[in-house]
């Protein structure tokens, strides 16, 4: 089994008992590869102080909508030289969150356009959250345009109307737990429709745990969970499908 857990934050407190226990796991799972995701300044320095310790972990850097008050003066100067890091292989999280609202909504999308920006500039791939904000997240992608080095829409929760657009804008759809939870129709049918070449599979660990241990802390090593399920509803055999996705995320993310 190859799989390629391509959105985790394994710098969460919720690891700081068993870090090295948890990633040897995910390595016994055939996890080759795990993108670990920033959120604000002191997440993406963890996640390249993590990318630097284990072989198979990479980072983003960026700044989530929740935290997008504490992009200061600078911050894009900084960002900019955090990518520069050989591995980091994406801008990101960034985006907009109208779930939780905990920035202010102006805010968080003059720093998602910010972020655009300095991705088309760096060469990077960015990594999208939306949560509940579609309609304004697209208005900006629309007027932005998506860099040449592309970008993914994690955990992906919107229609397969919306998919569509977002593909034809050049991004993968990444598909998280959620899609082993019975009350997820619109999620399966995406995840049975993305094009082969534009699919990948996340964990977005601590959170959104796969069934059968939904309810439980979320882990690299669940990301077969996904896997399996996407498989059987795309008709394919799990290994196939991981290996397919893992495949696309290292193109996406440029790792050899």
């Amino acid at each position: 089994m190859i799989l390629f857990d391509t959105h985790a934050h394994l710098d969460d407190e919720a690891y700081d008992q068993d870090r090295d226990e948890m990633i040897q796991r995910a390595r016994q799972a055939g996890v080759k590869h795990i993108v670990n995701v920033g959120f604000n300044f002191e997440s993406a320095y963890s996640s390249i102080k993590l990318a630097e310790k284990y072989d198979l972990i990479y980072a983003a850097v960026g700044f989530h909508p929740h935290n997008a008050t504490e992009a200061a003066t600078g911050y894009l100067q900084e960002l900019e030289e955090l990518a520069a890091h050989p591995k980091v292989v994406a801008l990101g999280e960034m985006g907009l969150d109208y779930y939780r609202d905990l920035s202010p909504r102006p805010v968080q999308q003059r720093v998602f356009r910010e972020q655009l920006s300095l991705a088309k500039k760096v060469g990077k791939p960015v990594i999208i959250h939306d949560r509940e904000a579609h309609g304004d997240l697209m208005d900006i992608l629309r007027q932005e345009g998506l860099g040449s080095a592309g970008g993914v829409m994690h955990c992906y929760s919107g229609s397969w109307e919306m998919a569509r657009e977002c593909l034809a804008m050049g991004f993968y759809i990444s598909i998280a737990g959620p899609v082993t939870f019975p009350k997820a129709p619109r999620l399966k049918d995406v995840a049975a429709r993305v094009p082969a070449d534009r699919l990948l599979v996340e964990t977005d660990a601590p959170y959104l745990t796969p069934v059968p241990h939904r309810g439980k802390r979320n882990e690299p090593a669940y990301v077969f969970y996904t896997a399996e399920e996407v498989a059987g509803l795309r008709g394919m055999e799990t290994e196939d499908l991981a290996q397919m996705c893992a495949e696309n995320g290292r193109r996406l993310f440029r790792i050899a």
